[in-house]
């Protein structure tokens, strides 16, 4: 399994880890996803796109917040994703984020898994 890091951001309040997964990439961000933080998100899941891994595991079990702004952020690497092919699955989300995909609407449009190893295993030999 490739495992090699490849990039991380870091502010005050969200730090953002992404590494390869075969053909997926696996991008982690701990911490509050606002719209103080939103491009420390929003720039390497763009990186991963324009390397062309156009399906992308966003690993939610360190994400303490999210907002509109963060909500967005996932929205547009959906759509961008989608578009090359891929998709967005969001792995382990924490009761705290469901309820912000619940409210919006948002769970009925992206694919969400209990574990980043089930968002990897789902799809496999696809996109």
């Amino acid at each position: 399994m490739d495992r090699g890091t490849v990039g991380s951001a870091q502010s005050g309040r969200l730090m953002v880890e992404v590494r390869e997964e075969g053909s997926s990439a696996v991008v982690t961000p701990a911490g509050e996803l606002d719209h103080h933080t939103a491009d420390l998100l929003r720039e390497p899941l763009e990186e991963c796109l324009a390397k062309g891994l156009s399906r992308l595991v966003v690993d939610c079990s360190r994400l303490e917040f999210c907002d509109s702004t963060g909500l967005n952020v996932l929205l547009g690497a959906r759509l961008k994703a989608e578009a090359a092919g891929g998709g967005v699955h969001l792995a382990g989300m924490l009761p705290v984020v469901v309820r912000v995909f619940e409210i919006t609407g948002a769970d009925a449009v992206f694919t969400l898994h209990d574990t980043v190893e089930a968002a990897l295993a789902d799809g496999d030999g696809g996109g």
